[in-house]
């Protein structure tokens, strides 16, 4: 384990080197400069604290509560080996009076446990549960910058940004996929001076490769047979997989699943009609031929008529971004969101759905303020052009080509004809 990844050198004093940390602190937020003591990894993530946005008075938000909160656990990989990091960390965490806690990939809070009394001193700078604790959101701290990084950090004392956070020393590892290397997470302990110790890093680090070998084991979660997916967001063909076979759907079709998706009690003739068609005029035969075709594609016994819908369940991508946007996952439905729903779709039901599903993930975007996720949409191409979101943009991140981009966006807006 390399020396820089420690926060304390063996025999260092950790009172002198709090109160040395403290005025480097105090050097970097007032002048902006960081002093050698720092170590490198520290200085990088103050560095990008900054540029975050993240102030050294702030505090983390609470983004999931309750139901949403336990919603959002259970669906997450980590869940299924929260019992072995809890056999492997719990006592250590129970005897030290230390915290155990474990960050999805977006430095959000999903468990936090521990002494009572120490939960409920963590608990004033919020580091609780559905906790927003991504490097972005509240600067340099282990969970949150292990998973920025991407490899394990021990942050002590005033290494940490924010200032109320400075009394505490934590040591985070990220777990990752087995299977894809994706950081899933990250594994964390939280406590006194005495967890600023190479054993702590090294004892976390552990327990994270122990959890991504029970990944590795565990046999994936099996979807009942009939179960598939639709990828529709970003693409005019949408792709159905099933039973391990990947359909492309012609651009009608893809329509038609996508509303019947939508719709699993099922849509009549009728319904089914006003939603694909502009033109009214067009004849319930011609729907019924598409019908036809599409119950050949999928197969027997997958497409029930009266009324028309799916006889397998079937989840959707856009399904995904909506369900986390209720749980305030707004990072998390981001990530799922590859762009507008069937774009070149002329449905007017589609479009009806295309629009309510980026225009809720835009006011979650500009309400959160995230400078990273609103930088993201911005240079996205459904995006580069949205107006709202750069002037959010530029509030949190005024760099010069922020407010080139919308000095021209503006421009281009007064010069623009009225339409009366």
């Amino acid at each position: 384990m390399p020396d820089s990844w420690l926060a304390l050198e063996s025999g260092a004093d950790p009172v002198e080197r709090a109160r040395t940390l403290r005025r480097a602190h105090a050097t970097f937020t007032e002048a902006g400069t960081v002093p050698r003591p720092v170590r490198a990894v520290v200085a990088e993530s103050w560095r990008r604290s900054v540029r975050a946005g993240v102030g050294p008075d702030g505090t983390a938000s609470v983004e999931l509560t309750d139901g949403d909160l336990g919603a959002f656990r259970a669906e997450h990989p980590l869940a299924r080996v929260m019992p072995l990091i809890r056999e492997l960390l719990g006592t250590f965490a129970a005897d030290g009076d230390h915290l155990l806690a474990v960050c999805d990939a977006h430095g959000r809070l999903l468990w936090v446990e521990g002494h009572p009394a120490i939960r409920r001193r963590a608990g004033r700078m919020n580091f609780v549960p559905g906790a927003r604790w991504a490097e972005s959101a509240v600067g340099t701290n282990a969970p949150g910058t292990a998973v920025a990084v991407g490899r394990p950090v021990q942050v002590f004392s005033a290494e940490h940004f924010i200032r109320r956070v400075q009394p505490w020393t934590c040591a985070a590892a990220p777990v990752h996929d087995p299977r894809t290397g994706r950081v899933l997470g990250a594994v964390d302990i939280t406590g006194g001076d005495d967890l600023a110790h190479p054993h702590s890093l090294g004892f976390v680090q552990a327990v994270a490769r122990a959890a991504e070998s029970q990944l590795a084991l565990l046999t994936p979660e099996q979807s009942p047979a009939e179960a598939a997916e639709l990828t529709a967001l970003g693409r005019d063909e949408a792709l159905l997989s099933a039973e391990g076979h990947r359909i492309r759907l012609s651009r009608r079709h893809s329509e038609i699943v996508v509303l019947l998706a939508h719709h699993p009690e099922g849509l009549t003739g009728d319904e089914l009609l006003c939603a694909l068609y502009e033109d009214e005029s067009v004849p319930p035969v011609t729907l019924r031929a598409e019908l036809a075709r599409l119950r050949g594609i999928l197969g027997p016994g997958r497409l029930a008529s009266r009324p028309y819908r799916l006889a397998l369940p079937v989840e959707t991508d856009a399904t995904v971004v909506e369900r986390r946007l209720r749980a305030g996952a707004v990072t998390g439905a981001v990530a799922a969101y590859a762009g507008p729903l069937l774009p070149g779709s002329q449905a007017p039901a589609v479009v009806r759905l295309r629009h309510r599903l980026a225009d809720g993930l835009r006011a979650a975007l500009i309400a959160c303020r995230d400078p990273d996720l609103l930088a993201d949409w911005a240079h996205a191409p459904w995006g580069e052009d949205d107006l709202d979101v750069w002037r959010a943009l530029a509030a949190v991140r005024p760099t010069p080509a922020v407010r080139s981009r919308l000095a021209a966006l503006e421009s281009e807006l007064a010069a623009a004809p009225h339409a009366w």
